[in-house]
């Protein structure tokens, strides 16, 4: 077996990827392992790990001489943890647990199937608050006061895992944009607004297929801790529920994924017809 390193040449203004692809002497290949350096100053410390090992190469020794090297990478690039994902139950669960990582957070997934003959209200929302919508980038004329929101609701709980905070400006905004326009993909945000100030006080974000076919995927959900308690979170996910209902009739489902301890939001997700349907655990590595 060798373990060869790879030239990834994508690199973003968030980070980019080291890699390498564990092949057996005839050169087919056995298995891959990924580490994510963040470059944001708050995420200096973390990379994020992503192995796979083809099923019938497990237990000869594939996983444990890529994850050396990930270790070792990371190491050299002074970083203090690492983190991975694994579902419950798979043998990438055990893997982890095996080899000094620890369990930092539970992740709940759940998804919502769109029936299309199933009838779907706009929802009302609460008092003194407006609603807002665009696709892709949020609009030049909105997007400082975006950000300065969506700073203050940035404190989603992810359990011990070390992810460091994540710090919002107009560039990453808009390089996040434009990574799913790239990708040919479309991202559908929901903002609520408060009538009196005008501040942002809230937003959910989905991404959908660029042919509005198959499930789409929330990318984040969060309202202000000060409008908290109002339902907003119900209203901004019931509100995007009912505009893809109209505007992509194609459309499977929504996926959604939310931390454990998250209770609210997994109350919100509940109330609006998402049902579990598996677990995963981050696992830290701490170097």
């Amino acid at each position: 077996m060798r373990i060869i390193p790879l030239a990834d040449p994508d690199r973003s203004p968030t980070g980019h990827q080291l890699a390498w692809l564990a092949a057996a002497e005839a050169g087919h290949p056995l298995g891959s392992a990924f580490l994510r350096l963040r470059s944001a100053a708050s995420q200096e410390h973390l990379g994020e790990l992503t192995l796979a090992v083809h099923p019938a190469e497990r237990r000869a020794g594939v996983g444990s001489a890529l994850l050396a090297q990930v270790v070792a990478a990371a190491g050299a690039e002074r970083r203090r943890c690492v983190i991975a994902q694994a579902e419950e139950g798979t043998p990438g669960d055990a893997f982890l647990a095996d080899r000094g990582f620890r369990r930092a957070a539970t992740l709940e997934y759940a998804r919502l199937a769109l029936d299309p003959a199933a009838p779907s209200a706009a929802p009302e929302g609460p008092d003194g608050y407006q609603l807002l919508h665009w696709d892709g980038m949020v609009p030049d004329e909105l997007a400082e006061a975006f950000v300065a929101g969506r700073s203050a609701m940035d404190d989603m709980p992810v359990g011990e895992a070390d992810f460091g905070r994540v710090v919002w400006d107009v560039p990453r905004m808009r390089a996040a944009a434009d990574a799913v326009a790239a990708r040919g993909e479309l991202l559908s945000t929901f903002a609520a607004v408060e009538a009196a100030s005008g501040d942002f006080v809230g937003f959910t974000e989905l991404v959908l297929a660029g042919d509005g076919t198959g499930d789409a995927q929330h990318y984040g959900t969060a309202v202000r801790p000060d409008h908290r308690g109002r339902g907003i979170a119900r209203w901004l996910k019931a509100a995007q529920i009912h505009a893809v209902r109209e505007r992509f009739p194609r459309l499977a489902g929504l996926l959604t994924d939310t931390a454990e301890e998250n209770a609210a939001m997994r109350r919100v997700n509940a109330a609006l017809g998402y049902r579990t349907t598996h677990r995963t655990f981050l696992y830290q590595l701490d170097m």
